[in-house]
């Protein structure tokens, strides 16, 4: 069952890391929801095979934008220029949106965490995320109803970057999303929406990378200690190869999605699971 168990929750969270309808409030949202206890599911160890899972998947799929970035960043250092190179002031945004993300990961996450890890999760905290996740929901269909989408990404400027790296701190706190917050920021400045969506992939990169290999530590340090169970390391390649795989389509799918269509069906989908969410925690009480 616990096999089972990390299959499901590997693919969520593939699936909901990119679409806009957060996967942390997710990997809490369906183990609550069917009273999966097992603390493995909850692990450090599962959660570094989920988080390094969905960094492959955006190495993999945007690998050839990653080579051009990194040398054209290089490129800026080493000649100390920018210029008008598209590709190196992309490079210097990417960096700049990641600050506010990276202080906020380092000050706040750990502790927001632990309030949605106890077991049981207290009714009055579901509630708080389900009123998260329904504003998110309205926020996002405000962006994308009211704003002229028709600025490519090409067309970014610096304000753009640090406004969308301040959205994406919000994340911290499961229901926000990081996907959610970045893609609404950006569809609120005027983005395309598949412009608003790949900045906002290429961003999430460089946090998951560091949420990831901070984790990564600190589990080799279990592993050496001899506190790290051996269901955690079982479970470990499945959650890995899970979230990569389901993430790798979802980039790829959601990309194909927004070139036609609007976000408005995951707002609804946010509303929805926030209506869910509330009625189960009031009945549960």
């Amino acid at each position: 069952m616990l096999i089972i168990q990390s299959i499901i929750l590997g693919f969520v969270q593939g699936l909901t890391e990119f679409i806009p309808i957060s996967s942390s409030a997710h990997l809490v949202i369906i183990p609550w929801l069917f009273g999966w206890t097992d603390p493995v599911l909850s692990s450090l160890t599962f959660d570094v095979s989920l988080h390094l899972g969905t960094l492959l998947a955006l190495i993999v799929f945007f690998w050839k934008d990653w080579v051009t970035l990194i040398g054209a960043w290089f490129k800026s250092v080493f000649q100390l220029k920018i210029g008008d190179d598209q590709n190196r002031r992309m490079a210097w945004f990417l960096v700049l949106a990641c600050i506010p993300g990276g202080i906020a990961g380092v000050l706040a996450e750990s502790r927001i965490e632990k309030i949605f890890h106890e077991n049981p999760i207290p009714a009055a905290n579901m509630i708080v995320m389900g009123v998260v996740i329904a504003i998110l929901g309205g926020l996002l269909w405000l962006a994308d109803a009211l704003a002229r989408h028709d600025r490519p990404i090409g067309k970014m400027t610096l304000k753009d970057s640090i406004l969308i790296g301040l959205a994406q701190a919000l994340a911290i706190f499961p229901g926000v999303s990081r996907s959610g917050s970045t893609i609404t920021a950006g569809l609120a400045l005027g983005l395309e929406r598949e412009a608003a969506a790949r900045f906002s992939f290429l961003l999430s990169a460089p946090i998951i990378a560091g949420a990831g290999l901070k984790s990564l530590y600190e589990l080799m340090k279990g592993i050496k200690s001899g506190t790290i169970a051996h269901a955690e390391i079982v479970i470990f390649p499945i959650g890995f190869i899970v979230a990569a795989v389901s993430g790798f389509l979802c980039i790829k799918l959601l990309l194909d999605f927004l070139k036609k269509h609007s976000t408005k069906a995951f707002a609804i989908y946010r509303w929805a699971l926030a209506a869910l969410v509330i009625a189960v925690a009031l009945v549960r009480g």
